[in-house]
């Protein structure tokens, strides 16, 4: 995003000069994951018991787990029962599967992604290291939410 300078400079001429502000680094700043658990001035869940940030990764980790489960469940059930019914329409004779162009289509998806991880790869590593370090400065909380996690999957 650019922003109009107010200030005009020696060498603008009559071209408008623009100040280009970086709106992710803003967001990094402002954000209110970064308010509650802090980024830059250390966490503000330390200033709560360990009991209250076991209680508090707990719960949120139990509400993700349990929304997981639900959503896979019923992602599974679309896509198996999509394909339980294409299975069944092709052995029935309403449709025909043309093989050889379906292999042909997921090999290029395949050659596609691969070209899209690739490119991708500083980004991603650079959200592990960000997630990595959060872990470390919250690890009360993170073990919380792992445990809170996996009794929301199994329930």
């Amino acid at each position: 995003m650019a922003t109009r300078n107010p200030r005009p400079t020696e060498h603008d001429s009559d071209d408008d000069s623009y100040e280009v502000l970086d709106l992710t680094e803003y967001a990094r700043r402002h954000h209110w994951w970064n308010r509650v658990f802090g980024h830059s001035s250390g966490p503000i869940v330390e200033k709560y018991s360990v009991a209250t940030q076991i209680v508090m990764g707990g719960v949120t980790g139990w509400c993700a787990g349990f929304l997981f489960q639900k959503v896979g469940k019923l992602a599974a059930t679309a896509v198996g029962g999509g394909f339980l019914l294409l299975q069944i329409a092709s052995h029935s004779g309403y449709v025909q599967v043309d093989w050889k162009r379906v292999e042909k289509d997921v090999n290029k998806a395949k050659r596609q992604i691969k070209k899209r991880a690739n490119k991708a790869a500083p980004e991603i590593n650079t959200i592990i290291e960000e997630s990595t370090e959060f872990i470390k400065q919250n690890i009360v909380v993170s073990s919380g939410f792992v445990g809170g996690f996996l009794l929301g999957l199994a329930s």
